[in-house]
């Protein structure tokens, strides 16, 4: 049986978040029904300020549920020093969720949520030995029978296109290859304010089971890059027993929702290990 996932990111409530697109998002996620909603980081613009989680709050509320949601680097404070280094992720905890690796899990399906983010950087990431930790326990138990996804916030990897300077999270390699380990299929994140799908094995060739990478744009921000400047976008998944579909679903200016723009058919690992 298929199962839906509505993929929001980079929410940015705060300037330059977009009203507009934040309305359209809510009445278009209530008609496509999905069976879970993923929000991959970055609710607000400036974790600072109490207003702009109170209107990621807001937003988070009128959205389907159930949902899963991790934290990105714009949730941790940069102008309160002290908070930013001692405790990032406090305010993240007390407006949208105090876990920070959620899970969620369907028959035949697993999706753990991971947190890059950290206090020590502006921009970057990093997967900490107790969030390794943490999709060890909650991954393991489960068999090759099993879809499995995870979600963050920072990529592994920048698309081929990509010219911004961004970064990946600082040990990138590390976690590919805990992705492999575990078996992973699907890597849902977000960032870099462009849709792009990708695998692993595209930049570590030598990956034995190669995960999917799916990122979203940016849903709600002006900030979309590239092809996207101007535009929101988002991405619809469907989980189904020999793969997985991706839509791009992108609300341009003028436009009368979120539509789709391209689709991908990402077929099931274990088929092409086996074979």
């Amino acid at each position: 049986m298929a199962f839906r996932i509505l993929h929001i990111s980079d929410v940015h409530t705060g300037p330059p978040f977009n009203p507009a697109a934040a309305e359209r998002l809510v009445t278009d996620a209530h008609a496509l029904q999905p069976d879970l909603v993923v929000i991959s980081g970055d609710f607000v613009q400036r974790a600072d300020f109490i207003a702009q989680w109170r209107v990621a709050q807001a937003l988070r509320d009128r959205l389907p549920k159930p949902q899963l949601v991790v934290a990105g680097n714009h949730d941790v404070p940069l102008f309160h020093l002290h908070e930013r280094l001692f405790a990032p992720l406090r305010r993240y905890q007390q407006h949208i969720s105090p876990d920070l690796n959620p899970v969620f899990t369907a028959p035949g399906l697993v999706i753990v949520g991971a947190c890059t983010a950290h206090g020590w950087t502006v921009d970057g990431g990093k997967l900490y030995p107790d969030q390794i930790a943490a999709l060890r326990e909650r991954l393991t138990p489960f068999g090759p029978d099993t879809y499995k996804i995870v979600v963050w916030h920072h990529p592994v990897a920048l698309p081929p296109t990509y010219q911004r300077k961004r970064v990946t999270i600082t040990n990138a390699s590390a976690a590919i290859r805990l992705l492999d380990e575990l078996a992973v299929d699907l890597l849902l994140c977000g960032h870099l304010h462009v849709s792009f799908v990708g695998n692993t094995r595209d930049f570590m060739p030598d990956l034995r089971h190669g995960t999917y990478i799916v990122q979203s744009g940016t849903t709600t921000s002006r900030r979309g890059y590239g092809d996207e400047h101007g535009v929101n976008t988002c991405n619809l998944i469907t989980v189904e027993p020999d793969g997985t579909r991706v839509q791009h679903l992108r609300l341009a200016r003028g436009s009368d929702g979120f539509q789709p723009i391209a689709e991908h058919w990402l077929p099931r690992q274990r088929a092409l290990v086996d074979g």
